[in-house]
C-alpha cells in the first residue's frame, strides 16, 4: 500500500494543531473535536501514519484545517510574512549596498569551498537524521567519535545499540564513512543547485511565481517533503503563490526555506538586505513567519559572510543575521538565546541540553526555530572554524544534515578556498555530486561554484547558459 508522506489530512491536523499553538491561535475546541472523533495522533517521526483514516475521519480533517486557518492571531502585528511589515518590525534592517566591485566579489574556489562544505555538512548529518539525540550520542560514544570529529562508522558499534538506533534507512549506504563515494543525492544539494538555474534563467528579479514554475519543470514531485511537498501539491490544484505557502499546509514554518537560502547570500556578497529580499520571494512559496525569517536570515549571513576576513567574523555575520528578522519574533529570541548560551558555556552538550529543554517538548524536529537556534549556536561556540561548526550542527540532533549543511556552507566560506578545509572531510566526496536537478548530476563542485561566481557578478543566462 502506497501512503504518500506530508499530505494526508488525517496525519496533518495533528501538526496543524501544535503549530496553531506556536503562532499565537487558541486550537484547543478543534483539536477536542478530532479526539473525540476518534482521530488519530500525528506519526512521531513518519511522514504518514501506517493505516489510511476512514472517509468520515478524511473528511473532518479538512475542514477542521480550513478552520484552523480561519483562527485569529495574536501575533500577527509582530509575525508578518509581508515584506514591507517584515521591514518595519526590523529597526535596523541594512542599508542597500552599492554595486560590488569585481574584486570585492569572492573568487570562484571561494564559492567552491562553500558548496563543498554545505556537502560535508550535510553527509556528516545524513546517517543519524531523525535519531534521538541520546541515539546519536551513543552511536559516537561507541566509536570513540564523541564529540565529533569526523564521520559516522557502523564499525564497531554494538548491534544491540543499532536495534535500538537504527542509522537513517535511505542514507546509511551512501553516508556511513566505509560507504561514502561522492556526495550522494539530498534535497539540501538539489535546492541550492535548482536556485543556480532560478537565477540563470531569470537574473536576481525573479519572482515567486518564477520559482513555482522552475519546481514544476524541474524538480520531481518525489524529491519534495514537507511545507515544499504540500505547495507542490496547491500549484497542481491550481493554487497561486503565496497562498500555496498557507493552504493546509501545517509545515509553513519549517526548514525548508532555510535550505535553499545559500544561493541568495552567495550571489549577493556584502549586500544582506539584497539577500535577504531575494530569499524572502523563494520562501513565500512554500513558508510563512519564521519559515520565512529563518532563510532571510541565513541568505543576509551568508551575503556578509562572502565578504568577511576569516572564521573570526562570524559574530558580526550573526548580528547581521539578525538585523532583517523581526526583533520581536520567536525566532530572533531563539537565535539570542542560543548565542547566548554558546557563549556562556564551555561544553557544547550543556548548550544543546539547554536547548532541547527549551524547544523540544513544543516544536518538531524540523521546525525552523529551534534549528535555526543550533546552528546559529553551532558557529558562535566553534568560533567559525569548519570542523567544530559542522560538527556541533550534527551533534545537536533534530534535523542534523540540514543543520550541518547550512553551518558547512556559513563556515566553509569563512575559510576561503578548498585547501582549507580538512582532507578527511572532502576526499570521500571525490569531487562528484549526484542529482536529480538537470545539468548538475555527476558534476564536481567546482562547476556549480563557477556558475555561483558569475551569477554574483550579475550574469544571467545570457552569459551563463552552462554550469
Amino acid at each position: 500500500m502506497l501512503r504518500l508522506t506530508w499530505v494526508q489530512p488525517e496525519d496533518l491536523i495533528g501538526h496543524e494543531l501544535r503549530q496553531a499553538a506556536l503562532d499565537g491561535r487558541e486550537p484547543s475546541r478543534i483539536a477536542q473535536r478530532w479526539r473525540a472523533a476518534g482521530g488519530p495522533e500525528t506519526p512521531l517521526r513518519a511522514g504518514a501514519s501506517s493505516e489510511p483514516a476512514s472517509r468520515y475521519l478524511r473528511t473532518l480533517a479538512d475542514d477542521l484545517l480550513d478552520e484552523l486557518a480561519d483562527l485569529p492571531s495574536r501575533l500577527a502585528e509582530q509575525e508578518p510574512t509581508d515584506l514591507a511589515k517584515i521591514k518595519a518590525c526590523c529597526p535596523s534592517w541594512p542599508a542597500p549596498a552599492s554595486d560590488p566591485t569585481p574584486t570585492a566579489i569572492p573568487a570562484a574556489d571561494r564559492y567552491e569551498a562553500a558548496w563543498l562544505g554545505r556537502a560535508v555538512g550535510c553527509l556528516l548529518g545524513k546517517p543519524v537524521e531523525k535519531l534521538p539525540l541520546d541515539g546519536i550520542r551513543q552511536l559516537a560514544r561507541a566509536t570513540g567519535n564523541w564529540p565529533l570529529t569526523t564521520y559516522f562508522t557502523a564499525k564497531g558499534v554494538p548491534k544491540d545499540l543499532t536495534r535500538r538506533h537504527p542509522w537513517n534507512r535511505r542514507s546509511a549506504a551512501t553516508s556511513l564513512a566505509e560507504n561514502i563515494d561522492g556526495m550522494p543525492e539530498d534535497d539540501d544539494l538539489n535546492y541550492p543547485l535548482l536556485n543556480l538555474l532560478l537565477l540563470r534563467h531569470h537574473g536576481k528579479g525573479f519572482t515567486t511565481t518564477d520559482v513555482a514554475r522552475l519546481w514544476l519543470d524541474e524538480l520531481p514531485a518525489g524529491r519534495t517533503f514537507t511545507a515544499e511537498r504540500i505547495a507542490y501539491r496547491n500549484l497542481l490544484t491550481g493554487i497561486e503563490p503565496p497562498h500555496t505557502a498557507r493552504h493546509r499546509n501545517p509545515f509553513r514554518e519549517w526548514i525548508g526555506a532555510l535550505i535553499r537560502a545559500d544561493v541568495h547570500g552567495w550571489t549577493n556578497p556584502g549586500d544582506p538586505a539584497a539577500a535577504a529580499e531575494q530569499a524572502h520571494r523563494d520562501a513565500t512559496l512554500t513558508h510563512t513567519a519564521n519559515g520565512v525569517y529563518a532563510a532571510m536570515f541565513t541568505a543576509a549571513v551568508i551575503a556578509r559572510a562572502a565578504t568577511a576576513t576569516g572564521p573570526h567574523d562570524i559574530h558580526a555575520c550573526l548580528r547581521t543575521g539578525l538585523t532583517v528578522i523581526p526583533a520581536a519574533s520567536r525566532l530572533s529570541r531563539a537565535i539570542h538565546h542560543a548565542v547566548r548560551l554558546a557563549k556562556t558555556h564551555e561544553d557544547f552538550d550543556t548548550v544543546v541540553d539547554e536547548l532541547h529543554a527549551v524547544h523540544s517538548g513544543t516544536h518538531h524536529w524540523v521546525h525552523a526555530i529551534p534549528n535555526t537556534a543550533l546552528i546559529a549556536a553551532a558557529l558562535t561556540h566553534a568560533d567559525g572554524d569548519f570542523t567544530g561548526s559542522v560538527c556541533r550542527a550534527v551533534s545537536g540532533g533534530w534535523d542534523t544534515d540540514s543543520n550541518g549543511a547550512t553551518a558547512g556552507s556559513v563556515a566553509a566560506l569563512l575559510a576561503g578556498s578548498p585547501a582549507a578545509l580538512p582532507d578527511r572531510w572532502t576526499a570521500p566526496l571525490k569531487n562528484r555530486l549526484a542529482t536529480s536537478v538537470a545539468d548538475f548530476d555527476g558534476s564536481g563542485f567546482d562547476a556549480p561554484a563557477r556558475l555561483t561566481h558569475r551569477l554574483a557578478h550579475g550574469r544571467t543566462h545570457l552569459e551563463a547558459t552552462r554550469p
